[in-house]
């Protein structure tokens, strides 16, 4: 594996949108040169100023060919734009020798082009944010335990899921406060869920309509399957000895959401791509997610392994309300992302494709790193 290149100290994070929080301020403190690009320098100079950043970074003015005009082997690229928009940025990172890191699942895009970027000696750092990022953290971390008391030759069964959501602090009647782009959320729920139930693969064409109470330290709350849960049992590790009755990572959302949202699932069964985009932009308008709302972040990961006459049991549990300075969401997105990139400045990070976590070591590395910068999570694991 050829070395990484060398970090330059510049780090450009592109996008100030919701999901910016105190990871870029963290930055700031870790790299020589920090550059913000937006839609235009006056909004890049507005978002450094709501985060108490300005003469910290520098302001510029976001388009592809400008970016690159400035790109210098060794520096970092944070991509805070959607997620189909990484891949054109990851191909100028690799034609000038920069890393590339963001907070979004790998997409085959992404991924043809990680070769050349290790060819090259470059970082790409994805699935750093929290969900995907801190859930991923939480379940090498529950895992490694796991195999330690029951042993990857010991025939066993398990269970292992992993829920996540934002919603409002304070509920409302709708359940929901759209703090992200509003037809992500309604094209997530379009799409196919696969999971592993009772021991064996199940795909939900319509993830809502599989919805169910889930329990959190005694709260009740509604979840659901989300994406393709079933890659993951081999990316968390999991030993081939053990058999898994459920395997599950979906999203979490506040008791009565199903029934609050039965209008917009009719809309769904039927509607086109129009209307769908319509509704969304009909949600966003009546609910919004205003400066006088806090939000709230809930990640529950459990893990319940059963065998060799023996039962061990983990759970972590993060659950954070945003403040006036900053929200949950933007706190929880981009303070591990932020902690990825300074282990790019740091060279800590190898050459190739890297997700929050591919080891346990690393898990309890960063874990301890966010728990010191303000990331408050418990875990109650069997000894």
């Amino acid at each position: 594996m050829p070395e990484p290149v060398p970090a330059s100290g510049t780090v450009h994070w592109v996008g100030a949108g919701l999901s910016t929080g105190s990871g870029l301020a963290a930055l700031c403190e870790a790299a020589d040169r920090v550059r913000l690009w937006h839609r235009t320098e006056d909004r890049a100079a507005d978002a450094l100023a709501r985060l108490g950043l300005t003469g910290r970074a520098e302001p510029r003015a976001y388009t592809l060919p400008a970016l690159t005009a400035e790109l210098a082997p060794g520096d970092v690229v944070v991509s805070m734009l959607p997620a189909p928009e990484h891949a054109a940025l990851l191909a100028e990172c690799v034609g000038r020798q920069a890393h590339f890191a963001c907070s979004s699942y790998v997409s085959d895009a992404v991924l043809e082009q990680v070769p050349a970027a290790e060819k090259a000696g470059l970082v790409v750092l994805t699935e750093a944010g929290l969900d995907p990022g801190i859930d991923h953290l939480f379940a090498h971390s529950l895992v490694a335990r796991a195999r330690e008391a029951i042993g990857d030759a010991t025939a066993a069964s398990y269970t292992l899921t992993s829920y996540c959501g934002g919603v409002p602090a304070v509920p409302n009647d709708f359940r929901y406060r759209f703090s992200w782009a509003p037809a992500g959320v309604l094209n997530a729920l379009r799409s196919p869920a696969r999971y592993i139930e009772d021991g064996a693969e199940t795909t939900a064409e319509r993830p809502w309509e599989v919805t169910r109470r889930h329990l959190v330290d005694g709260e009740a709350f509604e979840v659901y399957p989300n994406r393709d849960s079933v890659p993951f049992v081999e990316q968390y590790g999991l030993p081939a000895a053990w058999q898994p009755r459920t395997f599950v990572r979906g999203t979490l959302r506040l008791s009565g959401w199903l029934h609050a949202w039965a209008a917009v699932f009719e809309e769904l069964k039927g509607g086109d791509d129009a209307r769908i985009a319509a509704l969304a932009r009909e949600l966003a308008g009546t609910y919004p997610t205003t400066d006088a709302d806090r939000d709230r972040v809930v990640l529950a990961v459990s893990l319940d392994v059963k065998g060799g006459g023996r039962t061990w049991s983990g759970r972590y549990l993060l659950d954070l309300v945003g403040d006036a300075e900053e929200s949950a969401m933007a706190r929880c997105v981009s303070r591990p992302l932020a902690l990825g990139v300074r282990h790019i400045l740091d060279g800590s990070l190898p050459a190739g494709l890297n997700r929050a976590a591919e080891t346990a070591a690393r898990s309890e590395e960063w874990l301890g790193e966010l728990a010191r910068e303000g990331i408050g999570f418990t875990l109650r694991a069997d000894s």
